[in-house]
């Protein structure tokens, strides 16, 4: 992998070599609708830049559907089915945008292919449409293949990384997915879009742990800045940008954020905190003595492998004809 850095291998050999890894797992593949729906994923993109148009607040949402969707029960777009009690409903998905752009991408397929593709292939497609609208600098190949599951439970979310999570609980947890360290560190990258509620985070501002002041690994000139968009006792439904300065755009920032105490939420900032963790978001900002890592590479990398989790292929689960709805 470092060897990879050093010569600048080329995006698409790193991601084929990631692809061939989970073909020999027999699992997902690329290419899996070439013949069946061979549009899907022109369609899929058309959808996501029709949403980035309208507000490109939106698409960077996806990211993080696709994340909470894999960490509970598998990529199976569990977490896309509404009703009393599904996934969608849990307090770590209360906050989700981006369901509209599914549904678009889905209502049109099932008129060019209908009963083909199945919802959670869509959000993989459309959560890696959504980096490249924001500047990620090259395409990288989604194996496809996922099935729809059958069960969404707001309880099986108990266990999602959450915004407060100590490092050591983060690792734990990514590798009880199978994703290493590297991996952890590489996909909170994905947080140099989008934004997040005050209300994940304002405690850090006022009265963490219960010290009736600030979290002290927030920069002093930088506090103001979050007291001025969270006030104290304030609406916690607005939203403040998680990487400061270029929420909109897919760069490393978000790592020198970390650096300069600017982490907008407390799982953010203890990265930095942590050797083994720092020393990852040391690598992508390319400080001098360590092996170089490449964001925008890495990233495909995780993002294939944690598109792998718990899939259901096969004759398992189902291809829903409303990514809202079992069958």
């Amino acid at each position: 992998m470092e060897s990879f850095s050093r010569k600048k291998t080329p995006l698409f050999f790193l991601v084929m070599l990631a692809t061939l890894t989970t073909l020999a797992l027999g699992q997902t593949r690329v290419g899996f609708y070439q013949t069946s729906c061979p549009r899907v994923e022109t369609i899929v993109q058309s959808a996501v830049a029709a949403a980035n148009r309208a507000n490109p607040g939106v698409p960077p949402g996806l990211v993080r559907m696709f994340f909470h969707d894999c960490f509970v029960n598998g990529c199976d777009a569990s977490v896309l089915i509404t009703g009393s009690g599904s996934e969608r409903t849990a307090p770590p998905n209360s906050l989700l945008r981006g369901f509209e752009i599914i549904d678009a991408a889905k209502t049109q397929l099932e008129t060019a292919c209908p009963g083909v593709v199945s919802c959670a292939d869509i959000l993989a497609i459309a959560a890696r449409d959504s980096v490249l609208l924001a500047g990620g600098i090259a395409r990288w190949q989604v194996p496809l293949g996922r099935r729809d599951g059958l069960v969404s439970r707001a309880a099986d979310t108990a266990n999602l990384p959450a915004f407060n999570d100590p490092v050591d609980v983060q690792i734990r947890k990514f590798s009880d997915k199978g994703l290493s360290t590297q991996d952890l560190v590489t996909l909170s990258g994905a947080h140099t879009l989008g934004t997040a509620a005050c209300a994940l985070f304002s405690y850090r501002l006022y009265n963490f742990n219960n010290t009736n002041g600030p979290d002290p690994s927030i920069d002093t000139t930088f506090l103001p800045t979050l007291r001025n968009l969270c006030p104290n006792g304030g609406d916690g439904s607005t939203r403040v940008a998680l990487d400061n300065g270029s929420e909109n755009r897919f760069d490393t920032s978000y790592f020198g954020n970390l650096r300069d105490g600017r982490g907008v939420l407390e799982s953010d900032q203890v990265l930095w905190g942590n050797p083994t963790t720092r020393t990852f978001a040391q690598r992508f900002l390319g400080v001098r003595g360590l092996v170089g890592l490449t964001f925008n590479v890495e990233f495909a990398r995780s993002m294939v492998r944690m598109g792998n989790i718990e899939v259901k292929t096969g004759t398992q689960g189902e291809i829903r004809r409303v990514c809202s709805a079992f069958n």
